[in-house]
């Protein structure tokens, strides 16, 4: 009798390991599933918004790399590891797995978050470490590792927690990593750090911290009734805005204005310019004209809150030393004062950039449907972008303005005299040919042109952007 039990015990503690390991497995595939995550995750949610069953291979999913423990186990294992879940089901093949329950916006999910930092430096078991260390607070949601723009891991992380208690419990002692204090607040409270680190106020404080509260992909940007929309391969076709060398996908927001995903915008360090000492006071044509003659008519895009000492221009291209001594020597001087020019940080123009390409975004894409199958938007019409019509996407160049202006922050297009008037509305015929132009394909990329697109005139017409034009995809 002994001897059969010391024969069964170990496979008992196998069958016991097996177990607890799949147990394992189905919650880490439950994570990528998450309300919490999903949505979030720009490639889960384009393999889950890929069929409307949403069926997702679990081949595809065991190959995550927080999944290669169970590679060499099989898909077959994986499938029945994720049948112990009441989150998730697995389909009558064994091959594919989706959540059961329909995605929802998670509530008060930033204030759930805070930012710790004091974590040192990665390595291949931090990410795992982190989980349960935050684990021994409370129910966790997500801890997110926070990089730079090399992935160079930051020492820092955003933890979201499941409520608000346990929030209170991490902020409310002295918390230590390895036997060192780290630095911890709120994430609120981090944001609002960063915008007073920055020296920034009204609407540019109000950017700063828009950016760092929505950094990266959210499927609820595109949102209906509340609930994340799946693409829908029957409606309008794609506007693509060509940015500082980059090809960006222009979406349609839900007050039908197009926008751009902040994780797509791609930071090109070196594109801006500050410039500092102008007193409060500024005049565009002193700055626009002159750089448009250095950079072949190329019309820089300029951003300056009245009252400021100080504003940003973003060209064309990445500057060389040679092209910056060129601006510094075009423009040494506004409304009489001497200014300075320097490079600025990369959060101010990782910011900045984002700024301008959703001003881009939303003109090329007002620009593409004000021409889709509407009569006179050729030459002489009176939609926006036919030369010489009526056109108020810029602020009033060329025509009436069409929108109010909200707050006092101004960019390059908004005319304040008479005499910047009647520029505007000489480059309302005379485009600037700027980098960030919007592109009108079919479904996705790599776009073909339609039928319609190859033989209509109007399809043909390029259309004006705030920087660029915005013209109908070639084939690629």
């Amino acid at each position: 009798m002994a001897t059969e039990v010391a024969a069964i015990a170990p496979k008992l503690a196998e069958a016991h390991d097996d177990k607890d390991k799949m147990l394992k497995a189905t919650r880490q595939v439950e994570f990528y599933f998450a309300d919490s995550n999903l949505p979030y995750d720009k490639f889960m949610w384009t393999l889950y918004s890929s069929s409307s069953d949403h069926w997702v291979p679990i081949q595809t999913v065991a190959s995550f790399k927080r999944m290669r423990e169970y590679t060499a186990l099989g898909t077959e294992w994986v499938a029945q590891a994720l049948q112990l879940s009441d989150f998730l089901e697995v389909d009558e093949t064994k091959t594919k797995v989706r959540r059961k329950t329909e995605v929802t916006e998670p509530k008060d999910q930033f204030q759930r978050s805070i930012y710790a930092k004091g974590f040192g430096e990665e390595h291949p078991t931090l990410q795992e470490e982190l989980e349960q260390y935050f684990d021994e607070y409370g129910r966790v949601n997500a801890v997110r590792m926070r990089r730079d723009q090399d992935k160079k891991f930051k020492s820092s992380v955003f933890v979201e927690f499941a409520d608000f208690s346990t929030v209170e419990k991490f902020l409310g002692q002295k918390a230590t990593w390895k036997g060192d204090e780290l630095l911890t607040m709120s994430k609120e409270a981090y944001c609002d750090m960063k915008v007073k680190e920055k020296g920034l106020t009204g609407k540019a404080a109000s950017t700063r911290k828009e950016v760092i509260q929505h950094r990266g992909f959210n499927a609820f940007r595109l949102m209906d009734g509340g609930k994340a929309t799946t693409p829908d391969t029957n409606t309008e076709k794609e506007v693509y805005l060509d940015f500082l060398g980059h090809k960006i996908r222009i979406h349609k927001n839900e007050h039908g204005n197009g926008t751009v995903l902040e994780e797509d915008v791609p930071l090109v360090r070196g594109a801006t310019l500050r410039f500092d000492g102008c007193s409060g006071e500024m005049s565009w044509s002193e700055v626009k004209e002159p750089l448009k003659q250095q950079f072949d008519g190329k019309a820089p895009f300029i951003k300056y809150n009245v009252g400021d000492d100080f504003g940003l221009v973003g060209f064309h291209k990445v500057l060389s030393d040679a092209d910056i001594e060129r601006v510094k020597e075009a423009v040494k001087t506004i409304k009489s004062q001497p200014i300075t020019w320097s490079i600025p940080d990369e959060e101010s123009e990782k910011t900045f950039q984002i700024e301008r390409a959703q001003t881009a975004a939303k003109n090329a894409f007002a620009s593409s449907q004000d021409t889709r199958g509407r009569p006179g938007g050729g030459r002489g019409g009176k939609s926006r972008g036919g030369r010489g019509g009526g056109r108020g996407g810029r602020g009033g160049r060329g025509g009436k303005y069409h929108g109010k202006r909200t707050g006092p922050s101004k960019t390059e297009d908004q005319p304040t005299t008479g005499e910047e008037r009647g520029e505007k509305r000489k480059r309302a015929v005379e485009p600037d040919g700027g980098p960030d132009t919007g592109t009108r394909g079919n479904n996705a990329p790599p776009t073909l042109k339609t039928s319609f697109e190859a033989d209509s005139e109007l399809a043909k017409k390029k259309l004006k952007t705030n920087e660029g034009v915005a013209k109908p995809a070639e084939s690629e």
